[in-house]
C-alpha cells in the first residue's frame, strides 16, 4: 500500500531537476531557437492582434482600454511563458484564447465592458478550480491522439493554404522566400549556418523594402503601453453567456491543441500545472482588461518546428521575453507589424508550420481511429460556430462519437495496448 501511494502522481507535475542554470542556458542557446521565437511572436502580434483591435473597436472600447488589453496578454503572459519554459525545460508559450476573443464580439453588443471583465474573472476562477481538481489531465489522457491531431491538422491547414494564396496574391514577396527556404533546407551545410526560416525572413524583408509595400505609420501619441486597472461588474447574463464558452475554448480548443502539438514534437506538457497557471494568469490579465490565458497551439508549433528537442525550451524563453517587450511597446509595435504586407506574415507562418502540419496528418491517419479522425478534420475545416463555440470543439465531439459508434475495436486495442 505504501509503495502504491508513493507511485501516485502529484497533482502539479514536478519540473525536471536540477533546474536550468545560466551555464546550460548559454550552451543550449542558438540562432534557430531565437528565429523560431521571433516567428512565433510575429505570428501572435499580427493576425491575433488584429482580431483584438477589430473586436474591441466594434465593441466601443477606447484606445486606452485596447492598449491595456494588448499589454496584458503580451507582457503578463510573456512573463508566464518565460517562467514555465524555464521550469519545465520545454516550450510552453502562453498567450490568449483567439476563439474566445471572437465570441466577445456579439457579447459586447449588449453587455457593458465591466460585465465582460467580470466574466473574465469568473472564467479564470473556474479554470483554476478545474486544474486543482486534476480532472483536465485525466480527460486529456482519455482522448484518442489521432482524433486530437486531426483537429490540430484542421486548424493548422489554413497556414498551408494561406502560403499558397500568398504566392498567387504577392508573388514578388512570397516566391523568393519560398525558394530560399527550400533551397537552404535541401543544402544541409548551408542550413546549419543559416536556418531556412531565417533565410526566408531576411529575403522577405528585402523584398518588402524593394516593393515599397511597407504601409504608412500613423502619428503615435506614445510608444509605451499604460496598463489600466479594470473594475469588474457581476452580471448573471454575462456569466451564462461567456464563462462556459470561454472555459471550453481555453481547456479543450486551445490547450488541447497546444498539448497535442507538444506531444507530436516529443514533449510531455505538464497538463495540470498548465491549467492551474492559465487560471491564475487569467485572473491577473483580467485586472488590465485581457481575455483568458491559454496554452497556444500555433505558437508552440512554431517554437518546436526545428532544432533539437532538448533545446526547444530556449525558443520558449526567448518568445516570452520578446512578448514582454512587445507588450511594453504595444502601440508602436502593433503599427509596425500591421504595416507589413499580409503575404510576408502568411509565408513565414506557412513555411514554419509545414513540418508541424505533416506530423499532424501522419499521426491522425496512419494508425487507428482513422474514420473518427477524418470526421474531426472535416468538421474543423468547415469552421462552423455553434452556440458561440468554435468548430475545433465540435470536430472533437463529432470524431469521438463516430469512433465510438464505428471504431469500437480501436478503443479496445488502445486499452489492451
Amino acid at each position: 500500500m505504501a509503495d502504491r501511494q508513493r507511485k501516485k502522481p502529484s497533482l502539479i507535475e514536478r519540473p525536471p531537476r536540477p533546474l536550468t542554470g545560466a551555464t546550460r542556458l548559454r550552451r543550449d542557446f542558438g540562432s534557430k531557437y531565437v528565429a523560431n521565437a521571433f516567428i512565433g511572436v510575429l505570428f501572435s502580434a499580427t493576425g491575433p492582434v488584429a482580431v483584438i483591435l477589430t473586436v474591441g473597436t466594434q465593441g466601443g472600447l477606447s484606445s486606452t482600454e485596447l492598449a491595456s488589453w494588448i499589454f496584458g496578454v503580451f507582457f503578463l503572459n510573456g512573463a508566464l511563458t518565460v517562467l514555465a519554459s524555464w521550469l519545465y525545460r520545454q516550450p510552453l508559450a502562453m498567450f490568449w484564447t483567439i476563439p474566445g476573443t471572437v465570441l466577445l464580439g456579439p457579447a459586447l453588443g449588449h453587455l457593458d465592458w465591466p460585465e465582460v471583465i467580470g466574466a473574465f474573472f469568473a472564467t479564470g476562477l473556474l479554470i483554476l478550480l478545474l486544474g486543482l481538481s486534476g480532472w483536465v489531465r485525466r480527460m486529456m489522457r482519455v482522448l484518442p491522439m489521432p482524433i486530437v491531431m486531426a483537429m490540430v491538422a484542421g486548424v493548422f491547414l489554413r497556414f498551408g493554404l494561406e502560403l499558397v494564396h500568398a504566392l498567387g496574391d504577392d508573388f514578388a514577396i512570397a516566391a523568393p522566400m519560398v525558394l530560399v527556404f527550400f533551397g537552404l533546407s535541401a543544402w544541409p551545410s548551408g542550413a546549419r549556418r543559416v536556418p531556412p526560416i531565417i533565410g526566408a525572413l531576411v529575403v522577405g524583408a528585402v523584398a518588402v523594402a524593394l516593393s515599397g509595400q511597407f504601409g504608412s505609420l500613423q502619428a503615435l501619441g506614445q510608444w509605451t503601453a499604460e496598463p489600466l486597472l479594470q473594475a469588474p461588474e457581476w452580471s448573471v447574463q454575462a456569466m451564462i453567456e461567456l464563462v462556459i464558452p470561454l472555459t471550453i475554448t481555453v481547456l479543450v480548443v486551445q490547450n488541447g491543441q497546444g498539448i497535442a502539438v507538444l506531444r507530436s514534437a516529443g514533449h510531455e506538457a505538464p497538463i495540470n500545472a498548465v491549467t492551474i497557471a492559465c487560471g491564475v494568469w487569467s485572473l491577473l490579465v483580467a485586472c488590465v482588461g485581457g481575455v483568458s490565458t491559454c496554452l497556444t497551439g500555433p505558437t508552440n508549433a512554431l517554437l518546436s518546428a526545428s532544432g533539437e528537442r532538448s533545446r526547444h525550451y530556449v525558443a520558449g524563453i526567448c518568445c516570452g521575453l520578446l512578448a514582454m517587450l512587445f507588450g511594453l511597446f504595444a502601440p508602436l509595435a502593433t503599427q509596425l507589424l500591421l504595416a507589413t504586407p499580409a503575404a510576408f506574415i502568411a509565408v513565414l507562418a506557412g513555411l514554419a508550420m509545414l513540418r508541424v502540419l505533416q506530423s499532424a496528418f501522419v499521426t491522425a491517419f496512419s494508425t487507428r481511429f482513422t474514420l473518427g479522425a477524418l470526421v474531426t478534420f472535416v468538421v474543423t475545416v468547415a469552421d462552423v460556430t455553434v452556440l458561440n463555440i468554435g468548430a475545433a470543439f465540435w470536430g472533437l465531439i463529432a470524431g469521438i462519437l463516430v469512433s465510438l459508434l464505428l471504431e469500437r475495436e480501436d478503443f479496445g486495442a488502445r486499452r489492451s495496448g
